[in-house]
């Protein structure tokens, strides 16, 4: 990746709010969200239950619509889920159709967009991708939670998305398998340049992953602190979690969750 102020932002987030009414009474979800998120950055996002992380992340995904400022993707603005931004959430076993194939899940989204060959070739590809192309004809529930949720990954892979924004999708499963799809997302994110934005509750995965982290406060969610993570790339889960720098990294995004929480 070029210097960083050298590279356009696809994602920019100006003075954006949500609120909604609560048994008549006005609730702020969001507040005064100013936020720009470089082409081909992974950009992780951190905070307590509460500050409205994965809100935030839907209204950068078109699921859900701010009610006041701006939202733009790739420099357009954003009222729907736009073309070239995909969602991947932790609940792999409801976001699957246990009825399909894994190829035949991985196709779901290229269906009438493209034709058999041509779709047959990206769903190789994308489950190649995450290391499942041996598992093409198998069911959702033949497969354990961390590939079931590769499944979905690859599903994402296959739409040839600009941006992937991921909502804690490796909350739910063991540590060992936690580990080995952090580095098949780091891995894809280096083969492809797409960019990445992903929320999580674990610190060291944060860091692990990357470039910047955006440190939620509230309610209502607001920017409190954007750290820059000066790891270098590629990252190894023993060698990258010995530096010095990734200790100490991990300390200040500690140290803002704590500082944010007495806001």
């Amino acid at each position: 990746m070029a210097e960083r102020s050298d590279v356009p932002e696809i994602f920019r987030a100006d003075g954006v709010g949500l609120e909604f009414s609560l048994q008549g009474q006005p609730r702020r979800i969001l507040e005064d969200i100013n936020l720009g998120i470089k082409r081909g950055e992974f950009f992780t996002i951190v905070g307590a239950s509460g500050t409205g992380k994965t809100t935030l992340l839907r209204v950068l995904g078109g699921l859900q619509k701010a009610t006041g400022g701006a939202v733009t993707f790739r420099g357009q603005p954003v009222a729907e889920p736009p073309e070239g931004a995909v969602v991947v959430f932790q609940d792999y076993s409801h976001a699957l159709l246990q009825w399909r194939s894994v190829a035949r899940n991985v196709a779901l989204g290229l269906e009438g967009r493209l034709d058999a060959a041509a779709q047959a070739e990206r769903v190789r590809a994308s489950l190649r991708m995450v290391g499942l192309e041996k598992n093409a004809a198998d069911y959702p529930w033949q497969l354990s939670g961390g590939m079931q949720q590769r499944v979905q990954i690859a599903r994402a892979l296959a739409l040839g998305p600009e941006a992937m924004l991921m909502d804690e999708p490796f909350g739910a499963l063991d540590a060992m398998t936690k580990a080995t799809l952090q580095d098949e997302v780091l891995r894809v994110h280096a083969e492809t340049g797409t960019t990445f934005v992903f929320i999580t509750h674990d610190i060291e995965e944060a860091v692990y992953l990357g470039d910047r982290i955006a440190v939620l406060s509230g309610p209502p969610g607001r920017i409190h602190t954007l750290i820059e993570v000066p790891l270098p790339r590629p990252r190894n889960q023993i060698e990258t979690r010995q530096m010095p720098e990734f200790l100490r990294c991990r300390l200040a995004v500690y140290d803002a969750i704590q500082a944010a929480g007495r806001r």
